[in-house]
């Protein structure tokens, strides 16, 4: 349903915050009436019927939950927007037939009924979270922005979310109620659920069924207790033009020149990332649009852990598709589900109780970064450029603006790419907001000077918790994606990497070689340089072993 002008002025009128959800408008299925954000009334009477009960509702079955989900969908005049063909029959298999008697009986009588609670308010929450939004760094930094947007391309910004907003924007998607006309031009990824639903249908599999198992024990934890943190979602940026107010894209005369020494490396040839508890940042390795097949048919490494942290999805709403320098950092999102196997063998194992420590904004110390590695590079990989693209899209998403001045004086050996501190002042969420934030208002250290630059307690060693980064369905050479990324990481000033091999042969050797290079002390320069010869002779046939072999044949 669309709001007039007029309307939308009223809303957004000398109100910063409310530009921002002018942009988000399109995107939500709320219309605005006496410049408040609220339901139709029809679909008002849907949702209390439903937060009644089935008994009231007549709400008891798949069938009759997908034709509320058509009804209220009328209301909202967006039957012009079909959902997927086979999502009913979807929503019907999964709370009809492969549900258990108790559970469907928990559900439809305790769970959806929360969930329709929880959508009844979803326009106060929102109206709660434009009135303080800007509040929230105040005291910490002025001047950012953490209302919900659209963070488009090529624009550094941080949205910050709490779990209880979160909740009731996935509450939205399982009813399959955000338009969707307007998605496509701006790039943004699929965010309704009925995807997800229709390829249960349409080409069974357990781990697709226990997708949704993840999504559904979801709503039932936050429905008995709702959470209460926050949780932040940031678009870095690596400038391709030279600004000489912050650092930019980082060209391969800098990376060959660099001096930065390279960063302890510790393999784990067992383990999955998100287990670690070094407090690391961890990488997903994702698609150009966040989530991947999430909620569609996908179940690979950013796929799982959609689904083990759904609070992810939210961020599905939002950001549209990275491009090459550019990465999304994600601080806070809780985990709710334990698992095991991987892709085909993927199941659902039972209820997980995050116990990580949340920082001062109240965010889970959970820290994930999403980096999309080239897709299917064949030998191109080993071009100069392309090993560019990759080196700096993993130094986007490891960068760490606590560091910033660090990263000046680096820089400064390559070329204007560095900034003096009041220029840094104004700029300096280009690199990462996340970072600076990541240990709170507490935390943070005041350097004396005209203008303050702020830097996290250099007690707080963050490193990166990483594997096979574009390895596995997107066919990267795990050992030069390796290198890649002890590269960036080094460059980014991060202290050591977390390496899981997940067990692949191509890096049984990964523990010698990387002790080997350590040992001799080599800069990210050193490496580099050896890298691009070696990809240099790969790509024009002149050798045809991996980089570890050729970098060490009598280890390999």
């Amino acid at each position: 349903m669309a709001s007039s002008s007029c309307e939308v002025a009223a809303i957004t009128e000398g109100v910063e915050s409310r530009e921002d959800l002018k942009s988000m408008l399109p995107f939500l299925p709320l219309v605005i009436r006496s410049s408040s954000l609220v339901w139709p009334s029809r679909v008002v009477e849907v949702l209390k019927a439903i937060s009644k009960g089935p008994d009231y509702s007549n709400i008891n079955s798949g069938e009759s939950l997908f034709t509320a989900i058509s009804d209220i969908r009328n209301s909202l005049y967006l039957s012009a927007e079909p959902l997927a063909p086979f999502a009913q029959d979807g929503y019907s298999l999964f709370f009809d037939e492969l549900m258990s008697r108790a559970e469907s009986t928990k559900w439809f009588g305790e769970i959806l009924p929360a969930m329709a609670n929880l959508l009844l308010r979803m326009p106060s929450l929102l109206e709660s979270h434009y009135e303080n939004a800007d509040k929230l760094l105040d005291g910490v930094k002025t001047g950012v922005k953490t209302g919900l947007r659209v963070l488009g391309p090529q624009v550094a910004g941080i949205v910050f979310l709490s779990q209880e907003l979160i909740s009731a924007l996935l509450a939205c998607a399982f009813f399959c109620l955000f338009p969707v006309t307007n998605r496509g031009a701006k790039h943004l990824p699929t965010i309704n659920l009925d995807h997800l639903f229709e390829n249960l249908y349409e080409s069974y599999s357990k781990n697709q069924e226990n997708k949704i198992m993840c999504i559904v024990h979801y709503f039932e934890r936050i429905c008995s207790c709702a959470p209460v943190g926050f949780v932040s979602f940031e678009r870095k940026v690596l400038p391709l033009e030279q600004i000489p107010t912050c650092i930019s894209y980082p060209d391969a005369d800098f990376w060959s020149k660099s001096v930065a020494p390279l960063c302890s490396f510790e393999v784990h040839n067992s383990g999955f990332i998100e287990d670690q508890s070094n407090g690391a940042l961890e990488v997903d390795f994702a698609n150009k649009y966040l989530g991947g097949g999430a909620l569609h048919r996908g179940c690979v490494q950013e796929e799982i852990r959609f689904m083990i942290n759904p609070e992810l999805i939210a961020g599905m709403l939002f950001l549209p598709h990275m491009e090459d320098n550019e990465a999304i950092e994600i601080v806070g999102a809780e985990r709710f589900s334990n698992y095991t196997g991987y892709a085909s063998s993927f199941r659902f194992s039972g209820d997980h109780v995050d116990r990580r420590n949340v920082d001062s904004f109240g965010r889970h110390k959970t820290r994930i970064v999403a980096i999309d590695a080239l897709s299917n590079p064949g030998m191109r990989q080993y071009k100069i450029n392309y090993l560019l693209r990759e080196i700096n899209k993993a130094f986007c998403g490891f960068s760490d603006l606590s560091k910033y001045d660090h990263y000046k004086r680096l820089f400064q050996n390559s070329g204007p790419q560095g900034a003096d501190s009041e220029e840094h002042y104004k700029y300096g969420n280009v690199l990462s907001m996340n970072n600076f934030l990541v240990r709170g208002s507490n935390d943070l250290i005041e350097d004396s000077g005209e203008k303050s630059t702020w830097c996290l307690d250099h007690k707080d060693k963050i490193g990166i918790a990483t594997g096979n980064w574009g390895c596995g369905a997107f066919g990267g050479d795990p050992e030069l994606k390796t290198i890649i990324q002890w590269l960036a990481a080094s460059q980014a000033l991060r202290p050591s990497i977390f390496y899981y091999t997940f067990g692949i042969e191509a890096l049984s050797n990964l523990d010698q070689v990387s002790q080997w290079i350590q040992s001799h002390e080599w800069t990210v320069g050193d490496l580099w340089n050896m890298l691009v010869e070696y990809s240099s002779k790969r790509f024009n046939r002149e050798t045809n072993v991996g980089f570890f072999t050729w970098l060490l044949p009598s280890l390999c």
